[in-house]
């Protein structure tokens, strides 16, 4: 039986030894395998697995990636953000270190071993003589064991599990080339036999692909420089405090703070935890978190979170979460999470890659046939130099990273704007919608309504029911309520339908509290006793109208240019709000909304319909309890849905995207990152299929001769380095 939301539980793992696509799927078959699994993730750009599932035994998951032949450890899903950050820090550093070691030594014995090879005669060396031949063979096997040592473990393990992955195609032909030359090399020595040999040609590539991975690690990194840039936000130490009258404290690390604790900020000190201002006032930098460039006045009793700065002044906080679980460490999980996920394209890049490696050594046989039943002179020789040339110019390293590091790049990016992008699916998603649809309170206005008019008795009466509810027109029907000094009762059995209103009892009386339209609608009052030009609520008792409370919301100062960038785009714009139709075309005027993208008195379950309805995919915008189903069913249909960053949980849980509370605008930019994102990787693509469509048959009919595996190990790395180049172009454009 599937797993509850509730009783789920998630694992981390850390793997060692993927190179390619085909090294991804083999560790995902391996974990869902497993009891309990119901999914599991890999990112071949960060080595880790994400698994999801109940009952989940770390034991059993470790030996399954094992025995899928590959190394694997647990990884803990809580930890500060300096645990994460160092563990990332090392976790690249220790395998860019390892190819570098293996670059470094391949060349300082193969740059000599070549120059030897190729320059010999002229420099006076006797090339025939037997003692150089074996003092070449011997310095190149020491190069070949100590550079391959980790391609041939890794082709070991693969058969073991009996699976193929990009270092089967490296072993064979690299084993094969020096194999020949060994076995050639002897019959030399004890005959007059001659041939070429390619002790030079085997290890010269593997040095040459062990450059093309050094160079691959060192510019992943670089391409997953945000989401290390988020991961230094939170500071490794902080203040701690024992009472409000401690003027010194304790320097301790951040991850031991607990809910209670008090920390202590100084000017220019970035908060470490989320908490409440106990005394003290700053203006605080959250453009880290929010995206929002101007400092925001904190003060007693206001939020602060990880991650922000303090410009100007001395704050004592109360620490509201731990040191493992901030509101910056939850953003981070989101971008990790999209940067491990995969867009429908890397699913089937992924599916390719899966069968690529067995076409690859059927074509690397075929051609070895071939040129040894048909080959006019060395038939031997040259059927086994060009099926290791296929063999190894073929790898598909460039096919695995084309997508994830440009995803990498595209959501580090979104997240340095303060947008919080789900999935790579996603991003794929609102690279390609039609149009943008919109709520109008808290979306296209500031959703801060305040109430305009009202009677004092028909006001007291709404708050009784408003004063449990989150929605902007019960917070000011409260606020109003505090502000005239009203006796407001408790109402009894309150509960509230997004779209509808509010319904309670007191004192026996049936009270409700609906949308000016539903209350027209529903033929509860006449249209001409509601003002026009303003949103309203109507208090009905027993069912019979009582009074009007009239609400006013200004619009966002930002929201007509985003109506027009939009149109600017050659996209549509449309307004869905439950508002009445009045209402809702002055909003629309204001804003700059053609007559036809105007849909107003919606019910919640009637977004959803028009938004099923429309044969575009679409964006939906939205920021309530009542959004919640429209911007599900955007994402449903092909879309996405996008959340204010302010809004309410369950609209920020149903969104793909989130986008911060005071910059509107974010929309556009979401768009736009999107589909740069999305050419980079049609692009990346693009790269690794030509190269291989190209490469193969250039190999396999001997068009590079005799050096070709030398050629080919060249290539194959330049191709994993030319597409990782191109992700780092998006993530400087994107800056």
């Amino acid at each position: 039986m599937a797993a509850t939301e509730s009783d789920t539980t998630r694992k981390r793992l850390e793997i060692d030894g993927m190179h390619c696509s085909s090294c991804v799927g083999h560790v995902e078959d391996a974990l869902q395998s497993v009891d309990g699994v119901d999914s599991a993730t890999v990112s071949l750009s960060d080595g880790t697995a994400q698994i999801a599932g109940h009952q989940l035994d770390e034991t059993k998951l470790v030996e399954a990636v094992k025995s899928a032949g590959y190394a694997a450890s647990p990884l803990a899903i809580q930890r500060s953000l300096a645990e994460e950050r160092e563990d990332l820090e090392r976790r690249t550093a220790a395998r860019a270190l390892r190819w570098r070691n293996r670059v470094i030594v391949g060349f300082v014995l193969w740059v000599p071993l070549a120059i030897v090879h190729w320059f010999g005669k002229g420099l006076g060396i006797p090339m025939h003589d037997m003692v150089v031949q074996w003092l070449i063979a011997g310095v190149a096997t020491i190069a070949f064991v100590y550079i391959g040592w980790a391609f041939f473990t890794s082709a070991w393990d693969a058969f073991r599990a009996r699976t193929t992955n990009m270092d089967t195609l490296v072993s064979i032909g690299s084993i094969a080339a020096y194999s020949f030359s060994l076995v050639e090399l002897i019959r030399i020595s004890t005959s007059d036999h001659q041939s070429a040999l390619y002790f030079i040609e085997a290890t010269g590539l593997l040095a040459f692909i062990s450059l093309g991975h050094w160079l691959e690690a060192r510019t992943t990194a670089a391409a997953g420089g945000a989401l290390r840039a988020l991961l230094e936000l939170q500071p490794d130490e902080v203040i701690r405090l024992k009472s409000v009258d401690d003027t010194t404290g304790e320097v301790v690390e951040t991850s031991v703070i607990r809910p209670g604790d008090l920390i202590q900020v100084r000017a220019g000190d970035r908060v470490a935890v989320d908490g409440v201002v106990k005394s003290g006032n700053a203006a605080m930098d959250e453009s880290a978190v929010t995206g929002e460039p101007l400092p925001v006045e904190r003060g007693p009793g206001d939020e602060v979170v990880a991650g922000t700065v303090s410009t100007n002044g001395r704050l004592l906080i109360e620490a509201t979460t731990s040191g493992t679980d901030t509101t910056i460490g939850r953003i981070v999980e989101i971008v990790r999470n999209a940067q491990a996920s995969k867009t429908k394209i890397q699913k089937l890049a992924d599916r390719i890659a899966g069968v690529f490696v067995p076409i690859v050594l059927v074509i690397a046989a075929v051609t070895f046939v071939l040129w040894w039943l048909f080959g006019t002179q060395n038939p031997l020789e040259y059927a086994l130099v060009y099926s290791v040339t296929v063999l190894i110019i073929s790898c598909p390293c460039a096919l695995g990273l084309a997508t994830p590091t440009a995803v990498m790049a595209g959501s580090g990016a979104a997240s340095a704007r303060g947008i919080l992008v789900r999935s790579a699916e996603a991003m794929e998603r609102t690279a390609i919608i039609g149009g943008v649809c919109f709520d109008k309170t808290g979306t296209l206005t500031l959703g801060k309504p305040e109430v305009e008019s009202a009677d004092d008795q028909v006001l007291a009466r709404a708050a009784s029911l408003a004063s449990g509810s989150s929605h902007p027109l019960s917070e000011a029907i409260v606020a109003a309520a505090v502000e005239r000094d009203l006796e407001v009762h408790t109402a009894q059995g309150v509960t509230e339908q997004p779209g509808r209103g509010l319904r309670g009892v007191i004192d026996n009386i049936a009270l409700e509290l609906q949308a000016a339209s539903v209350a027209i609608a529903e033929g509860r009052v006449k249209e001409d006793e509601i003002p026009s030009d303003r949103t309203c609520s109507v208090l009905l008792e027993d069912g019979v109208y009582r009074g009007t409370i009239a609400f006013t919301d200004r619009v966002r100062d930002d929201a007509s240019d985003l109506i027009a960038a939009l149109h600017a785009s050659g996209l549509k714009a449309i307004l869905l709000t439950g508002d009445r139709r009045s209402v809702a075309e002055e909003i629309g005027k204001e804003l700059g909304l053609e007559p036809s993208e105007i849909h107003a008195e919606l019910r919640p379950e009637e977004k959803v319909a028009h938004i099923a309805a429309l044969n575009m995919p679409v964006a939906m915008v939205g920021d309530g309890i009542n959004d919640a189903g429209a911007l599900a069913e955007a994402g449903a249909k092909g879309g996405v849905g996008i959340a204010i960053g302010t809004g309410t949980n369950i609209a920020i849980e149903s969104a793909d995207i989130v986008i911060p509370a005071e910059r509107l605008l974010s929309v556009v930019d979401s768009i736009q990152i999107s589909q740069a994102t999305r050419r980079a990787i049609r692009q990346n693509l693009t790269l690794s299929f030509l190269y291989n469509s190209c490469a193969i048959p250039v190999a396999a009919l001997g068009l590079l001769g005799t050096i070709g595996p030398l050629i080919a190990g060249i290539a194959m790395g330049l191709s994993s380095v030319s597409v990782v180049a191109n992700s780092l172009r998006l993530r400087m454009q994107l800056r």
